[in-house]
């Protein structure tokens, strides 16, 4: 399989260990990581652990962005870059022994219009090979334009690719009145872009059928330890597991959209994928990628069921 993607606010992810985080007191690191990270790097490096073929478009610019570039450069990822006179952002996570995450995101550089311009036309360029999906994710760059995405979606659609997205707020919304072909939000962004609340099972679904009335394909829902929801024209199928405690959940989501795209399977064999790559990716440090041995080692453990109760309270799931 061969995919593209296209992350416009890239990072480098440092993530450093703690035994407890208290606020205003000095510690001691027990360990610390540092991956390129944003979401469609991370979805193309768990995708190439797996012998995909994964191109990663990305604005490079600054010491940061050269760093990104070498990191990147073992993992069999073909990073395409954009040349940026900003300086590529880091984000800090803090990550305590019991499991709780605290993440320092910096906004990001702000990218001039001709740079804009010309990440879209290097992403034009590259689904004129038609990879079998182009991923666009993440947050977008300070003073972006909100439909930057769905720019990307409709870009796609005229190459005849099929488009994943999975970010939040203004973007997803005009995102989803593009029409990709799957949507990765989580339970948060989801009642965020309906201007509801989402407490059971059926409130998320009948809000992923709502997106579908608006020309979404899927809708693949995170629910964090609940698991997550996958809405299509054939059904609705919940996929989870036992309750896990993470070494760090970084990431954890781009693993999972990752494993759904990583197999042509049926759409309860996609979401059981989907679900053994994320939770191996948080029983992995920082914003590592699982390869085939945690996948596959993580799939025993998750059940995907048709039809939930949609009476079922979310964050029922979660226990």
């Amino acid at each position: 399989m061969n995919v593209l993607t296209v992350t416009p606010n890239p990072s480098i992810d440092h993530t450093v260990e703690l035994a407890t985080l208290t606020r205003g007191e000095v510690h001691r690191a027990l360990s610390g990581t540092v991956e390129a990270g944003g979401k469609g790097v991370n979805v193309a490096r768990a995708l190439a652990r797996h012998d995909h073929r994964a191109t990663a478009v990305l604005p490079s610019g600054g010491v940061d962005g050269d760093r990104l570039e070498v990191l990147l450069a073992p993992q069999r990822v073909d990073a395409v870059t954009v040349a940026i006179t900003g300086t590529i952002r880091t984000n800090t996570t803090v990550v305590e022994a019991d499991g709780t995450t605290t993440k320092l995101n910096e906004p990001g550089p702000r990218l001039s219009g001709p740079e804009l311009d010309a990440l879209l036309r290097v992403v034009t360029a590259r689904l004129t090979v038609r990879p079998d999906w182009l991923v666009a994710s993440g947050s977008l760059p300070p003073g972006a334009p909100s439909d930057l995405h769905a720019r990307f979606v409709r870009a796609a659609r005229a190459a005849g690719v099929r488009s994943a997205v999975d970010t939040s707020g203004p973007a997803l919304a005009a995102a989803v009145d593009a029409g990709p072909d799957l949507v990765k939000p989580n339970q948060e962004e989801l009642g965020e872009l309906l201007g509801r609340e989402l407490l059971t099972v059926g409130d998320v679904v009948a809000a992923a059928r709502e997106l579908r009335t608006r020309g979404v394909g899927e809708v693949l829902v995170s629910l964090g330890g609940g698991g997550a929801l996958l809405v299509t024209g054939d059904g609705v199928w919940w996929g989870g597991g036992e309750p896990l405690v993470p070494l760090s959940t970084v990431g954890a989501g781009d693993c999972t959209l990752a494993g759904y795209l990583h197999t042509g399977a049926p759409a309860a064999q996609r979401l059981s994928t989907a679900m053994a790559w994320g939770r191996a990716a948080v029983l992995l440090p920082g914003s590592s990628v699982p390869g085939p041995t945690e996948t596959l080692a993580a799939a025993p453990g998750v059940r995907v069921l048709p039809d939930p109760d949609p009476e079922t309270l979310v964050k029922d799931l979660q226990r």
